[in-house]
């Protein structure tokens, strides 16, 4: 049992920032989208802030494998 919660909390711990994640991205996308549209030479400021998101699963998916080490 102790470790099926274990398990649960690694997976909670990397499917919450990946859903928050998408919805960032989501977000971020469109509107990056029609900021290049109209000023090209923000492509790279779009790119950068798409992937400060991408920070959160990382971070998730550390704390997974912490969890599943510490416990096995």
């Amino acid at each position: 049992m102790e470790k099926a919660i274990i398990a649960l909390a690694a997976a909670m711990a990397v499917s919450i920032p990946a859903i928050a994640t998408a919805y960032a991205q989501a977000k971020i996308g469109s509107a990056g989208a029609g900021s290049v549209a109209e000023k090209p030479e923000t492509a790279g400021t779009i790119i950068i802030l798409e992937a400060i998101p991408e920070t959160m699963v990382i971070l998730g998916f550390v704390v997974a494998i912490m969890l599943i080490l510490q416990f096995a």
